[in-house]
């Protein structure tokens, strides 16, 4: 029996840098691996499973005689290019949000909505914010055994939800504040130092070294951002819940892969934290890392480039009945962005 092939589009940017190591250390199920970007980057010479694989350019062509495309490329990209891999008899994976919220093609975490993957009458697949995958994991068990019925949620997120960019922005402020124990003490100095040392064009709205930005994404109406909003709809989407009451607030720190979240979640019967840690603990993608006492919990340093969901400081909310508060940390840029892709192109895969 022949293996799928599969094309990885975008493969010479941050996530697709990681997928091509994501697929090359997860079972090898793959016949072909394509590697596909835009023509600048043609040519390029790049590892994955061990052998060096030439970058084509994206065409139609490069579709042809190809089961699963997973798409990392731009949304203005994806709604050009994703169609024609489907057409070209492909079934297309896509990670940005173009097709997120349309009617007919499935949003999937494998852990919590499989069965969604085979209902897809476009050959398309959408797969969620990195946010919103940050917690799917945790919360879509914990719904399965409680039912969720509302989610207040604050986001801190890494730089690098804002692609390489996001990052050399960071290490480039710190580098330029370096050295300075006075800096970050009068409003506005932190800035003036950046205007006289860097480009003006940041990814970010105002400073992220030494400081918090309370803004991610695009303005949308009310004022509310784009991130916020992902992560409502997403999450109604996801969990098969259309009225799901959910409220975010995202916020850009100066963290450089992988997003926390701090979740306030209420669920329609009554959970404890022993009962909320045993449901935890048997989720095979989370790690429950809850020991306050001995001080310790979950932080991006110590889940950095790591696969699961790190889920701590599990609390019974005091003044709100059957409602529990958590900290979930994941790594941004594997399970909130290529692992989960990864995930679903196996599940496709096997059905093949």
């Amino acid at each position: 029996m022949s293996r799928p092939n599969l094309a990885l589009v975008g493969a010479t940017g941050a996530v697709g840098t990681v997928m091509r190591d994501i697929v090359s250390n997860r079972a090898d199920i793959w016949g072909e691996i394509r590697l596909v970007a835009s023509p600048r980057s043609a040519g390029k010479v790049l590892k994955v499973r061990g052998e060096d694989v030439v970058v084509q350019a994206l065409a139609p062509e490069v579709f042809d005689g190809i089961d699963i495309a997973i798409f990392d490329v731009p949304d203005e990209v994806s709604a050009e290019w994703v169609p024609v891999a489907a057409e070209r008899g492909a079934i297309a994976i896509d990670k940005s949000g173009t097709f997120r919220m349309h009617a007919d093609v499935p949003l999937v975490v494998p852990e919590v909505n499989p069965l969604d993957a085979r209902q897809r009458p476009r050959n398309i697949i959408s797969t969620p914010n990195c946010t919103t995958l940050s917690m799917m994991a945790a919360m879509g068990a914990l719904h399965a055994e409680y039912g969720l019925q509302e989610l207040v949620v604050a986001s801190y997120q890494a730089v690098s939800g804002a692609g390489v960019a996001g990052s050399a922005r960071l290490y480039d402020e710190i580098e330029a504040l370096a050295g300075d124990r006075n800096i970050g003490q009068v409003a506005g100095d932190v800035r003036q130092v950046l205007d006289k040392k860097l480009p003006a064009d940041s990814p970010f709205p105002a400073p992220i070294a030494f400081n918090v930005v309370p803004w991610a994404g695009s303005l949308k109406e009310d004022g509310w951002a784009s991130e916020e909003l992902k992560l409502r709809n997403e999450s109604r989407k996801i969990l098969g819940i259309p009225e799901l009451k959910v409220s975010a607030t995202c916020v850009r720190v100066p963290v450089v892969t992988t997003h926390s979240l701090a979740v306030h979640a209420r669920f329609s019967r009554e959970v404890t934290v022993p009962d909320a840690h045993r449901v935890l603990t048997a989720a095979p993608t989370v790690v429950l890392v809850d020991d306050p006492a001995n001080g310790v919990w979950p932080t991006p340093l110590e889940v950095v480039g790591t696969d699961p969901t790190y889920v701590g400081r599990v609390r019974q909310a005091i003044d709100f009945p059957n409602t529990l508060d958590l900290f979930v940390c994941g790594d941004n840029l594997r399970k909130g962005a290529a692992l989960n892709a990864a995930e679903i192109a196996e599940l496709v895969a096997a059905e093949i």
